[in-house]
């Protein structure tokens, strides 16, 4: 779904459809701590902002960051004046396979530190595929303790941005639209199977 085509939303508790804005005109159920008229999104509070270069929502607090023109996003205002901008550095840029930019050295560091996701939006840098199919292996493999064996959690996919729910293993939250592993709980309590 495009959030920034979103005109209506509907409340859960009293159903009334309405134009979109963070408080039930209705029944005044407050949809989100953070709402963002432009991105029409909805969430607990972060410390959020939306930053409009960048065309999205960020996680803040927004006086600990800001926008350089040159890189075109945000960072750590501690690097303001004190960072190489990647569209004017000497130093080679990497192409992620979700479009972000990085210095080579950078994603060097990154990979030899273990990360596989881009900084920017999470979403996985490089083919996991083969992880994700030996993690499948290991977590077949590995039983989960009975209180957790029908568990289920809410998630959000890092790859492909769905929220559905998964059965719940230590291991990893595995996707149930494009399989990957790259997730986060979605702020829903883990809860047995059919108790939903």
């Amino acid at each position: 779904m495009d959030r920034f085509k979103v005109t209506q939303v509907q409340c859960a508790k009293c159903e009334t459809v309405q134009q979109v804005k963070k408080t039930c005109e209705n029944c005044k159920t407050v949809f989100g701590e953070y709402y963002c008229d432009t991105c029409h999104l909805f969430d607990v509070d972060k410390k959020q902002y939306h930053c409009p270069p960048c065309g999205i929502c960020r996680i803040g607090p927004k006086d600990d960051f800001f926008h350089c023109v040159k890189c075109n996003l945000c960072l750590a205002t501690h690097l303001r004046g004190n960072h190489k901008d990647i569209h004017t550095s000497r130093i080679g840029a990497h192409v992620l396979t979700c479009g972000h930019l990085l210095h080579k050295t950078c994603y060097e560091m990154l990979f030899n530190k273990g990360a596989y996701r881009c900084p920017l939006c999470m979403q996985s840098a490089v083919d996991m595929t083969k992880y994700w199919e030996e993690l499948d292996l290991e977590i077949a493999q590995t039983a989960m303790p009975s209180d957790y064996q029908n568990m289920v959690v809410k998630i959000m996919c890092n790859d492909c941005q769905l929220h559905s729910t998964t059965p719940f293993h230590v291991l990893g939250l595995k996707c149930t639209g494009c399989g990957s592993y790259n997730t986060a709980q979605d702020g829903g309590p883990i809860s047995a199977q059919g108790e939903q």
